[in-house]
Order: C-alpha cells, then structure tokens, then sequence
C-alpha cells in the first residue's frame, strides 16, 4: 500500500456545471434600476404642437424644433440683427419696384384711373432697346410712368407683331395696354393706319389715337390737323367733339432743347398743360429712349388727363420714333 499514489475523486459532470456557474462574477439575476424611483401623480400626457413632423432623437438639431439647441448661441445682452421682411433687397438682387399706393373706386371715375386724380405731373420714361439701336430690328415700345416721388403709376406696353412694326415703322398701327400695380389693364390706346400717300390736307391721312378706359369703353379721341409749320392735335371726348388743343413747336425735333407741346382751351388762350419732351444728349439724338413730362391741372376732369396721356404716345410715335435709317442719315 506504501507505492499508491492517492488520487482525489473525479467529480460528477452535474457538479462541474455548477462550479464553472458559481465562478462566474456577474450575477444572475439583474438588478432593479427603478427601486429607488419615487412615482409621482398621475397627469395627462403632453402632444407636441402642430406643424411639428416628428420629435427627434436627442443631439440631432432641426431648424423645425425649437426644443433642441441652435448651432449658435449669442452672447448674453447681445442680440442678433433683425431686418423687417420685405423691407431690406437681399444681395445680389435688383431693388423692389415701388407703386404709388392706389386710392380707393371714385364716383365718375373710370376703374384705374384713380390715382391720376392725385397727380398734376407725370414722368413717361422709354425703355432702351440696345438690339433696336445696333441692328436696327424694330422691337415693341416699354415704357414706365412715375410720379415726382420716383413710384411707378403704370406700365405701357406696345402689342404689335414684328412684321407691321419692321414694314410701316413709324407710320404703323399699334396698340397699347396701360397696366397698373395690380397687374390689370386699366387703359387700351389703338391707332388705325392712316396712308400718307395722298394730299396731307385730306382727312384720311391725319393720324387718330383712341383711348379706351376700362378697354372697350371709349372715353376719346386725339385727331391730327394739318398745318404748314406746327403739330396741331385736338383732344376729343367721346362723341369726337373737341374739348382741348396741342400745339406744338415750328421745330418738333430740337437738338440740344426740350420741344414743348403746349395744351390749351379751344381758345388758344387758357393754358391747360403741357407735354414736354426732355433732352437726354446723346441717348436722345441716337436711340429712342425718350423722357416725356405730362402738366395738367390737379382738379382736371380725369378722362382729360387720360387723354392727354394718350396723346404724348401719338407724338411720340410720329416725331421721335425714328427708325434705323433715318438714324443713319442724321
């Protein structure tokens, strides 16, 4: 018995289990995190508010979520500047067309001319064409008419297809819409073609210009009359009786000057107004880009100062809408 080696007993596999379980250092079961959370009473639950897509994860940063942090926090008593919308043009952008504010519908009024009862002045500017100036491409007539404050009043637009305006030139018919803020066309100006082949003293080739405010509702005439020296016009109600007179300079197109349209009574006597064409240099002897300004009367019958605005377009179209070769020829 002395040479046995004593050998301790092999341990059942159930046991070895255990042994491996008991050595483990995590415990079995896992501990209660809530145990020491004290429940409060109970409340109704809290929605987010409308407009609001959904509620983000923590950390995560929506420019619709007020309740997450900004990228940005100011300094403490240091606002950021605030510009009124609207009111500041952002970079890189043309600045805001201003309109004159429109007054409200008048009694005996056409619609749309209300806010020429406010006015005893207005600017009518022609736009620049450079592709009417450098390829001689008869191209429809813009213009902008403002008041003494620099609002646009209105915007005229020629509505004239590209044969008729290449073919007669200054001498073609034409229609023109007056369009205000709003976008409505308050006033329609149409000239007929008059042939200027015959005798100037016959009457079917004086020019005639037809204001229509609202359009289709005529409201006058502006009728030529021939004279050896002078543009003689007569301003016309609806009727096509005369009501005022346009007498021109002996020299319409004056080079380095104003030509003044003077509008008088019947008479010749009573100064009513004027149209003035300005002198704007070179701009003014090489394209058309004319500056016409309108005086009439602040209590003026307001289908009158339609009419005479009317008629600073037919002067304009007969005197200093040159084409390309009468340009190249000056």
């Amino acid at each position: 018995m002395s040479g046995v080696i004593p050998t301790a007993p092999q341990p059942s596999p159930g046991e070895t289990e255990n042994q491996i379980k008991s050595s483990d250092p995590r415990h079995n079961d896992l501990p209660d995190y809530n145990s020491h959370v004290v429940p409060g009473p109970p409340g109704t639950a809290v929605l987010p508010s409308a407009g609001y897509p959904g509620v983000l994860p923590v950390g995560y940063y929506s420019p619709h979520q007020p309740s997450t942090f900004p990228l940005h926090q100011p300094a403490s008593g240091v606002r950021p500047v605030q510009y009124q919308p609207g009111k500041y043009p952002m970079p890189n952008q043309p600045a805001p067309t201003m309109w004159m504010p429109g007054p409200a519908p008048m009694p005996n009024c056409p619609p749309g001319l209300e806010c020429l009862t406010q006015l005893d002045n207005i600017h009518v500017l022609q736009h620049f064409e450079p592709l009417e100036m450098f390829t001689g491409f008869e191209t429809n007539n813009r213009y902008d008419v403002k008041n003494n404050s620099n609002q646009m009043v209105y915007v005229v637009n020629e509505d004239t297809d590209d044969f008729t305006r290449n073919a007669y030139k200054t001498l073609r018919p034409f229609v023109l819409r007056v369009t205000d803020c709003l976008g409505r066309e308050v006033i329609t100006m149409q000239r007929p073609f008059r042939c200027t082949c015959c005798c100037f003293c016959c009457p079917s080739a004086r020019q005639e210009l037809e204001v229509q405010c609202p359009p289709g509702v005529t409201i006058g005439f502006v009728a030529e009359h021939w004279n050896l020296c002078r543009a003689i016009y007569s301003i016309q109600n609806e009727k096509k009786e005369n009501v005022l007179s346009v007498r021109g300079p002996c020299l319409t197109y004056g080079c380095g000057s104003d030509s003044v349209f003077e509008v008088t009574s019947l008479d010749g006597v009573t100064g009513v107004g004027s149209i003035v064409r300005k002198w704007n240099g070179l701009l003014s002897a090489m394209a058309d880009a004319d500056h016409f300004d309108i005086h009439f009367p602040l209590d003026l019958d307001v289908k009158m100062k339609a009419m005479i605005f009317g008629a600073c377009f037919l002067i304009d179209f007969m005197y200093f809408e040159r084409s390309s070769h009468r340009r190249s020829s000056n």
